[in-house]
């Protein structure tokens, strides 16, 4: 588990039934490429976020792979519609096997 990872998750608190939300996601993580060295010449080990999934009441909304190009704070934007009342699981995996989650409920308006 990095040090420092900080997952953030913005979207409405409540929603018409149908209507369409933007989810807004970002996670701070200090991304390391594996081919990096340090002062003394050793390679500093991969370390990246590699997938990004959300579920809304336990159904899948959206899963995202990533390679180790992707930027040390991967900031993601989509929009759904939302059928009813629940709560959205974000999940950041990261390459050591960490999982950094964020849940959040949404109310009908």
């Amino acid at each position: 588990m990095a040090d420092g990872a900080d997952p953030r998750v913005k979207l409405p608190a409540s929603a018409a039934p149908g209507e369409v939300i933007t989810i807004r996601t970002l996670i701070s993580h200090p991304m390391e490429s594996g081919q990096r060295k340090d002062g003394e010449g050793n390679v500093i080990p991969r370390s990246i976020i590699n997938r990004f999934t959300c579920a809304f009441n336990g159904a899948p909304v959206i899963d995202i792979a990533m390679e180790p190009a992707i930027a040390a704070a991967p900031w993601f934007s989509f929009d759904m519609r939302v059928p009813e009342a629940g709560e959205f699981r974000f999940a950041w995996h990261e390459d050591d096997g960490s999982v950094y989650e964020v849940t959040k409920t949404i109310a009908l308006a």
